[in-house]
């Protein structure tokens, strides 16, 4: 459990440091998809830990391989709200990550990377954009040190 939260805050800080310095010099729709790989993997890293968490309570009995499964497990367990938009948050960067992109202006500012979802949805991730995701990955792994130690801050 530790171990995984340890994961997801040390993937954050590669978040970081993709967003703050590589993204500043290197402004390209792949740079942007690599950084959202590094956000799922934060966010994986937390499901884990929150898992390892609840079987340790004994509420749950195994964790299932299967990321679907995963995060219906933790939306029966622990029946938050708060958590249910952090997971819905990870299921959409998935398939953000999983689907064909364009993009457009590389090398300037408002470099765009364009994607269409499975339910024909097309989502735009500007470097703006990248931030509130940065953002809401740091939410997400205060609210599991939050859920696992009680701690607030990383």
């Amino acid at each position: 459990m530790k171990e995984a939260l340890d994961n997801a805050i040390t993937e954050l800080k590669r978040v970081d440091h993709l967003f703050y310095v590589s993204l500043k010099y290197t402004r390209t729709a792949d740079m942007m998809k690599h950084m959202i790989e590094r956000l799922i993997s934060t966010f994986s890293y937390g499901i884990e830990s929150l898992l390892k968490k609840a079987k340790e309570e004994k509420k749950i009995s195994n964790i299932p391989d299967n990321i679907g499964l995963r995060c219906k497990l933790l939306r029966d367990t622990f029946n938050d709200p708060e958590l249910t938009n952090f997971l819905n948050f990870y299921v959409r960067l998935r398939k953000i990550q999983m689907a064909k992109h364009t993009s457009k202006e590389e090398y300037r500012r408002h470099v765009t990377m364009t994607v269409t979802i499975d339910n024909g949805e097309v989502i735009e991730v500007n470097i703006d954009i990248l931030k509130e995701y940065y953002q809401t990955a740091k939410d997400f792994i205060s609210y599991a040190r939050r859920m696992i130690h009680g701690e607030e801050e990383l």
